[in-house]
């Protein structure tokens, strides 16, 4: 099975968990039997190769993301990179000419595609299995799943197949609905349109050769930029004639607001929460080092990162999106492929960061051309690359680094390195990298 896993969202609407580089999908939400928590790709991925321990997985993604994936997920998956933003269609095309020039993967092999961050039961990818089953059989040049909706939402588009069949032709698609007009839809066996949907490699490749000029995977990489904007849906499923659905009855959630989240969270509390006995339908998410103490909270979420705070009524909070948008401070926390950084304090001249390097883990060798550091080894061992000259390091060593002095730092053992940046001009902007 090649299954493509479409990774987008701007973190907006679950901040302050989430910002332009960490999406709800790489917030650690889900205990695990050893205590720790994982997130919804990590969750998707495991769920994946428990129906499938074979299958293909590729994750389409923009460059913001490729850290944070690479952090959570290893070397597992493949991914494929937007240049920058283009919506649904051109990032499906542009990982469908991957899986053929880059994977080698066949024109009559079926691909499904799904979003990365629904909340499912295992089930749901035992029936993305089938969808790729049907395509391969060619029942239909395009397959969907369809959800059995559970009450009559305006949020979703609905999907209106010609009979009630588990398998069937698809009559037509209806935009966002009023709650009426979509309750009259279910009377008449519509179901939510899941975005998930499988085809023929070849056949979206045929596609889109129709709309866009391009020779092939490079060429299309190359001048993405230059691609209209415009969804897979527009594009093509609502112009395909030949258009089958299979009915999908089990668990999913689209988990796109804090009170959706809350819903599917296995405890009130995570992290360094206390919570009064008079608290009622209160969710905290902390994850910060200072402890939080709610009492008498009812039908709220709470929750503080590096980011910020919020405080906010359940009901309130799906309307957090144009308020984040209108702070501007920069983003405080991040994972790389490395690890992960936390500022902690910001002043004119100087930014101090707390660095987390993963063993066997190290950065890029590069130099700065307006600013010094300093690193302090709080914990672990390794070694550093300064000038092209390595010498190992341990727990409480200082290393200072001069303006334009290379330099790189690799990790024996886990290592927390607290580094402060000093200079006039420091930006993320002002880096040399010499490998």
């Amino acid at each position: 099975m090649h299954i493509v896993l479409l990774s987008g969202g701007s973190g907006k609407r679950l901040w302050p968990l989430s910002n332009d580089i960490r999406s709800k999908q790489f917030i650690p939400l889900f205990p695990q039997v050893d205590g720790e928590y994982i997130s919804m790709a990590q969750r998707v991925f495991r769920q994946i190769r428990k129906v499938n321990q074979t299958a293909d997985i590729t994750i389409a993604t923009s460059k913001s993301q490729v850290s944070t994936l690479k952090n959570q997920l290893g070397d597992q998956v493949d991914i494929s990179v937007e240049p920058c933003r283009r919506d649904t269609f051109p990032a499906i095309v542009l990982v469908s000419a991957y899986l053929h020039d880059v994977k080698g993967v066949g024109l009559d092999e079926a691909v499904a595609v799904c979003p990365v961050d629904p909340y499912v039961s295992t089930a749901y990818y035992k029936s993305v299995e089938r969808l790729t089953e049907l395509a391969t059989k060619g029942m239909a040049d395009l397959m969907l799943m369809g959800i059995e909706p559970t009450y009559p939402s305006e949020k979703y588009g609905y999907i209106m197949p010609m009979s009630k069949d588990e398998i069937s032709k698809v009559a037509s698609f209806k935009e966002k609905p009023t709650e009426v007009k979509a309750a009259e839809y279910i009377e008449k066996g519509a179901l939510w349109n899941s975005g998930v949907f499988a085809y023929r490699l070849g056949y979206v490749l045929e596609k889109a050769h129709e709309l866009l000029a391009f020779k092939g995977y490079e060429d299309l990489y190359a001048n993405y930029s230059n691609l209209t904007k415009i969804s897979f849906d527009y594009a093509v499923v609502e112009k395909e004639q030949s258009i089958g659905v299979l009915r999908y009855a089990g668990e999913w959630k689209d988990l796109g607001t804090w009170n959706t989240l809350t819903e599917i969270m296995h405890t009130p509390s995570i992290g360094d929460v206390t919570m009064d006995d008079n608290c009622v339908d209160t969710h905290v998410v902390n994850e910060m080092d200072v402890p939080i103490l709610v009492m008498g909270a009812k039908n709220l979420v709470v929750a503080a990162s590096p980011e910020g705070v919020l405080v906010a009524d359940k009901d309130a909070s799906s309307h957090i999106k144009p308020y984040v948008e209108n702070l501007t401070q920069q983003i405080m926390f991040a994972e790389k492929s490395w690890g992960r950084f936390q500022i902690i304090d910001v002043e004119d001249d100087s930014l101090t960061i707390k660095v987390t390097l993963n063993a066997g883990h190290g950065m890029n060798y590069h130099s700065h051309t307006h600013r010094r550091e300093i690193w302090n080894i709080v914990s672990g061992e390794g070694k550093v690359l300064l000038d092209d000259k390595e010498r190992a390091v341990k727990t409480g060593d200082i290393i200072e680094l001069p303006v334009g002095c290379k330099h790189k730092i690799m990790a024996d053992t886990r290592m927390t390195i607290i580094e402060v940046q000093m200079g006039a001009a420091i930006s993320k902007a002002d880096k040399i990298k010499w490998e």
